[in-house]
């Protein structure tokens, strides 16, 4: 997992992750603790982030995911407040990662792992057989990534 600091030098402990909706739900779904199985995965000290537009969308999909709500409003997440128009996470996430590369974003979400990986630089945590796992970078920028790795993925 070292691969990705030869491109992202501003990476570094405490790291700074930045969590979407399903990767709360996904982690309450396997009975993970955030904080530890983040820390456990990194082996260093980990910050999770939330921006005001997850907040949103946990808002908006009522008292079902009032659990992942509370989880979200711990104070040991980082509150990333958002500048612009619209709630729409993904967006969000892409345009902060692309803007600043200081971040590892920890999704579920095919799509929005796919719009990630286009991104030289930023890792992707995610969740695979009961604990978080950390994506490796391509070699090179849009080029081949790990094969066995990206099919892996994908069947996930």
């Amino acid at each position: 997992s070292s691969l990705y600091f030869r491109y992202n030098t501003q990476l570094g402990p405490p790291y700074h992750i930045i969590v979407d909706t399903n990767f709360i739900n996904f982690s309450i779904k396997n009975k993970l603790d955030i904080m530890q199985s983040m820390m456990g995965c990194l082996y260093a000290k980990c910050t999770p982030c939330i921006t005001d537009c997850v907040m949103g969308e946990l808002e908006k999909l009522g008292p079902k995911y009032r659990v992942a709500l509370r989880i979200a409003k711990d104070p040991r997440f980082e509150r990333l407040p958002c500048m612009h128009k619209g709630t729409y996470a993904d967006d969000c996430i892409v345009e902060r990662v692309s803007s600043q590369k200081c971040y590892i974003v920890a999704t579920c979400d095919r799509d929005l792992k796919r719009r990630i990986r286009k991104i030289p630089g930023v890792p992707i945590m995610y969740i695979s057989q009961h604990k978080y796992t950390i994506e490796q970078m391509p070699d090179a920028f849009g080029g081949k990534s790990n094969e066995t790795l990206s099919i892996y993925c994908y069947a996930y």
